[in-house]
């Protein structure tokens, strides 16, 4: 697999302002996605979508084809999908919220190891998530990819080998961290847990928290802090 470019541009920008530790901090690393784990998202796309006529019907855990007009009971197509799934994002501070717990624990993480969050979206919207987080008292790190996670987590721990955990509510994420890093700790969480039904197995070797109460608790145990 291949690190996106701009992510790496990213991460190369934050490490020479000191935003992101260079190659040989030995701090534990705490690798975070961001939607659906740290703010909520399926809930607020739902009530998003319904404001513009639309319905998101989760029969299947994605987006493009489940997309209908209100109105005409019509599947949208994937390019008026894309154009207000871009809204949503230029607007992503009038509908998404934080997760519960979510700040605390992250708070508490990160007096012993470094957090970055890493979210699947397209970088065009990172400002946008970057004033949004800073609103809600999200200072860590925020990388965006285009392209598969793992890499970019590899990228990040360094040379030191020192320990990795990584959270996300996608299990081809996962899979991408631990063909990557093959000792990272991976967690599955997801905001809404009545939309593990829908969703692939994650990795069997992956821990499944229900919320930030036990992740927040695991993950400390899992990089030893």
């Amino acid at each position: 697999m291949s690190l996106d470019p701009q992510t790496l541009g990213q991460i190369e920008a934050l490490t020479s302002t000191g935003g992101i530790s260079d190659g040989s901090d030995e701090r534990p690393l705490l690798v975070l996605d961001v939607d659906d784990v740290v703010l909520h998202f399926v809930g607020p796309l739902l009530r998003f979508f319904e404001a513009q006529n639309a319905q998101l019907r989760l029969s299947t855990f994605r987006l493009f084809g489940n997309v209908f007009d209100a109105t005409t009971g019509t599947a949208l197509d994937n390019a008026r999908v894309s154009e207000m799934l871009g809204c949503f994002f230029d607007t992503q501070g009038d509908w998404q919220t934080l997760v519960d717990g979510a700040p605390e624990a992250i708070s508490a993480i990160a007096q012993h190891a470094e957090v970055v969050l890493l979210t699947a979206m397209p970088h065009r919207y990172r400002d946008t998530r970057r004033v949004f987080l800073d609103q809600l008292g999200l200072p860590y790190p925020l990388l965006t990819t285009e392209m598969a996670k793992g890499p970019a987590i590899r990228h990040l721990r360094g040379q030191t080998g020192r320990a990795v955990a990584f959270v996300d509510d996608m299990p081809h994420n996962l899979v991408s961290a631990r063909q990557e890093v093959t000792d990272s700790h991976l967690f599955h969480l997801i905001t809404d847990n009545s939309l593990r039904k829908l969703v692939p197995a994650p990795p069997q070797d992956a821990t499944i928290v229900m919320d930030w109460n036990e992740a927040g608790e695991r993950i400390a145990a899992a990089l030893k802090i």
